[in-house]
């Protein structure tokens, strides 16, 4: 039967509604913001896989490098981890909560080992310790990694038993894989200059990171002298996507600032991630300028600007079920460079 052209009008204009609503934009905001650590200098706080309890590192009670600590969603049930010898930090669940996957220097004895510090003293860096990648079903540990420098920022894929790291190993700093055991390690990036901090999708066949390559030979000596002493400078970093293999890499910020700390909505369609893009200043020293938190359309690259305050919000995750978001923040904090663990619900507009 010969298809009326009425028809084929409607069925398109059907497609073109179907393919706008999918690309709808989300407009949401923070609400109910809680507070949930009172003490110390506290950071990087991540959900169970039950979405019941939050692992994060702290500084505290005389410590003179940090420790890590679980609590409840609700705030109660503060537990400091059974192991403390060394610094430690980037701890991450893994599937079904069997493991508690971190980094430390509990290798190299029980003191905080000594760090780079820059002649500059407002000058913000990140110094590298030498952490390897440890695996704690809570009675033993063990050690997956074993390459002096820097082996941190562990996250895991949300279906399969494998993590993502950062590790300096082959002389850089990139982004590779292995399993639980520690074993068919992948290499995933490559290019010359910094690579951190990745996250898989929601589905596992992505990942978000920051990153800078330095591009002329004024910042390939300034990346060079980094890898040497051990630090990483507050350069301009930017926000990536790629498959898990890296492969596709696709880059979602140039604005010049500092964009870090990226993670994926629940949608897996937008990242949110913190940003001192609206506080950019040449020369500034970190102290001054002002960390928000934002999200981006991975296919429109619109940025919403999530959170309006004076001081430093990092560190952003949201729930599983995308009503919830975990944060860092030094807001209400009687030291201003303390920082506290946030939990919000999230709302539209």
């Amino acid at each position: 039967m010969k298809r009326k052209p009425w028809m084929s009008r409607f069925n398109l204009l059907i497609l073109v509604f179907l393919l706008f609503a999918c690309q709808k934009e989300l407009d949401l905001k923070i609400d109910n913001v809680e507070q949930l650590s009172f003490e110390g200098d506290n950071g990087e706080a991540y959900l169970s896989d039950d979405q019941t309890r939050l692992v994060f590192q702290s500084k505290r009670s005389g410590n003179d490098c940090d420790k890590l600590y679980t609590i409840n969603v609700d705030g109660s049930n503060l537990e400091e981890f059974e192991l403390k010898d060394g610094a430690f930090t980037c701890a991450y669940f893994s599937l079904e909560d069997e493991y508690m996957f971190f980094s430390s220097t509990m290798k190299d004895g029980p003191e905080c080992p000594e760090i780079y510090k820059h002649p500059n003293p407002r000058k913000y860096i990140w110094p590298l310790r030498n952490y390897e990648i440890f695996r704690w079903d809570g009675t033993s540990i063990k050690q997956l990694t074993n390459y002096p420098g820097y082996n941190a920022e562990t996250t895991t894929h949300p279906k399969e038993k494998r993590v993502i790291f950062t590790s300096m190993r082959d002389g850089d700093i990139d982004l590779y894989s292995m399993d639980y055991d520690g074993k068919n390690l992948m290499r995933i990036t490559s290019e010359y200059g910094y690579d951190g901090g990745a996250f898989y999708s929601p589905d596992g066949n992505q990942i978000v990171w920051r990153a800078w390559y330095p591009s002329n030979e004024d910042e390939k000596n300034k990346w060079a002298n980094n890898l040497e002493k051990k630090f990483i400078e507050a350069v301009p970093l930017d926000i990536y996507i790629a498959n898990s293999d890296g492969t596709n890499k696709v880059r979602l910020t140039e604005n010049g600032a500092t964009n870090w700390s990226p993670s994926w909505h629940p949608d897996g369609k937008h990242i949110i991630f913190s940003s001192n893009m609206d506080d950019w200043r040449e020369d500034y020293n970190a102290y001054g300028s002002n960390f928000e938190l934002y999200l981006i359309n991975i296919k429109s690259k619109k940025i919403t600007r999530l959170t309006e305050n004076k001081t430093f919000d990092s560190f952003p995750v949201f729930s599983k079920n995308g009503k919830k978001i975990i944060f860092s923040s030094n807001r209400d904090a009687e030291n201003p460079r303390n920082t506290n663990i946030f939990i919000a619900d999230i709302v539209d507009k």
